[in-house]
């Protein structure tokens, strides 16, 4: 444990504080102190479970990849269920046994104690990478899978998405796509099916996960997201579909970014991407390069960033043409674009390029995509404060919280936590004050 300490750069207080804020956040009662931290390390204590698992994921957190209960000299039952969703294994009847206990896992509503780690991406993607298809996905078992049943589960993914894009990822829909997985998809994947029904079977199972995967990131569980994209990835490689696999990978790409990684974001959208442009659908293509410029933003790297976002543009100029566009991408349009380009140019703190691409963004529904419309708000509030013009912040500030009242979406919450930390150079203003303290309740809804 020492050495892993040390390769952290985390000192005794730092993971102390780090163990007895996990502890609290699943419910339990910890108050560990550097010195606890020297017991372990020298004396050989051992805290009483759930405290080890605690341990691990806060090192796992620093160190970006999975930290194992033994590798900290503290074995115990839970490490082997914490390896549940990370594997991708080469077959295909052993990845559906893999996701069907997984699936499992999360719908029984299974605490996880691992931590996000994009070290744990590294098999999932080379494997994809390598080999992005299985030869067959025909199946012989109990039931008889046709096409109602496929239409159902697109249904379903269609009917999520919708509900995710307007109440964010906490909603009963959410849980429901995990229900769905486990109680409807899981059966289906155990049944009997010919080839061309099982690809189409494998695809939208895959696109159930990741809708899954994106509502559990949405609610600040990022563990339990990677564990849903490296699924939904194993999926789409079942299913032989490069579309889904393309943007399952971005996806997870993304994710990458926001948890802090982008180095490693800009690998995975580049082989994202690299490995599916003579296959896949230029939206789905433009999407990948999208993540990639998030993640170019995310490292200050204003030329790649927006070689990276010309790229998409142009791609989506060629799927405006095209006649074969899955409908599931639909949603990434040019205004859409537009919206992260904003976000993009306001990263690599140039707030004037920022506004100029929002002039191109067109007005979103706040009925139908309440959290990006709040979310937008808030990326504006923090441009116009790199201008210093707190009033328009202000006006972005209180729209974005109005909006935001009404989604269950834990990276909703960080936006606005965003919004109210840029403003501490203008904290004695009244009317931060009053932002920051509506901010903090945020079920607030007096129109504005």
């Amino acid at each position: 444990m020492a050495k892993l300490i040390a390769a952290s750069g985390m000192s005794g207080h730092a993971l102390a504080r780090r163990v007895n804020e996990l502890a609290g956040q699943a419910g339990a009662s910890a108050a560990y102190t550097h010195t606890s931290v020297t017991n372990w390390t020298r004396r050989g204590m051992i805290p009483r479970p759930p405290a080890p698992t605690f341990v691990a994921q806060a090192l796992a957190e620093r160190l970006g990849r999975p930290v194992g209960l033994s590798e900290i000299g503290m074995p115990g039952v839970e490490e082997k269920a914490d390896r549940i969703g990370l594997d991708f294994p080469r077959d295909s009847h052993e990845a559906v046994q893999t996701a069907t206990r997984f699936w499992s896992t999360v719908e029984r509503r299974t605490f996880f104690t691992g931590a996000f780690a994009v070290g744990a991406y590294t098999t999932p993607v080379t494997r994809w990478l390598a080999v992005p298809a299985d030869p067959q996905a025909e199946h012989h078992g109990a039931h008889h899978v046709g096409r109602q049943d496929l239409d159902e589960l697109w249904a379903a993914a269609d009917d999520a998405r919708r509900w995710d894009q307007k109440y964010g990822g906490g909603t009963w829909k959410s849980s429901s796509v995990v229900a769905c997985l486990h109680e409807r998809a899981v059966p289906l994947l155990h049944g009997t099916y010919t080839d061309a029904v099982g690809r189409q079977l494998f695809a939208v199972t895959a696109e159930l996960a990741r809708i899954a995967g994106w509502s559990a990131l949405d609610m600040g569980h990022h563990d339990v997201a990677q564990r849903h994209f490296i699924q939904a990835l194993r999926m789409a490689r079942a299913g032989r579909n490069m579309d889904i696999g393309c943007h399952v990978l971005s996806t997870a790409a993304l994710q990458t970014t926001l948890r802090g990684y982008p180095n490693d974001a800009v690998d995975m959208a580049q082989g994202a991407f690299e490995r599916a442009r003579h296959q896949a659908a230029p939206r789905v293509l433009a999407f990948a390069k999208l993540v990639e410029a998030r993640a170019h933003a995310r490292l200050g790297d204003g030329r790649a960033a927006g070689a990276a976002l010309a790229s998409s543009e142009h791609l989506l100029e060629q799927a405006e043409t095209s006649s074969d566009e899955p409908a599931w991408i639909s949603y990434y349009t040019p205004a859409r674009m537009a919206a992260d380009a904003v976000e993009i140019h306001r990263d690599l703190g140039s707030p004037d390029a920022a506004l100029r691409w929002n002039s191109r963004a067109a007005a979103m529904s706040p009925t139908d995509f309440t959290r990006s419309v709040g979310l937008r708000m808030t990326v504006l509030a923090t441009t116009h404060l790199q201008k210093g013009d707190l009033d328009q912040a202000l006006e972005h500030g209180q729209r974005a919280i109005s909006a935001l009242s009404h989604v269950q979406s834990a990276r909703a919450s960080d936006y606005i936590t965003d919004v109210v930390r840029a403003m501490v150079p203008w904290r004695r203003d009244p009317r931060v004050r009053e932002l920051a303290r509506r901010a903090r309740d945020p079920h607030m809804t007096t129109e504005l």
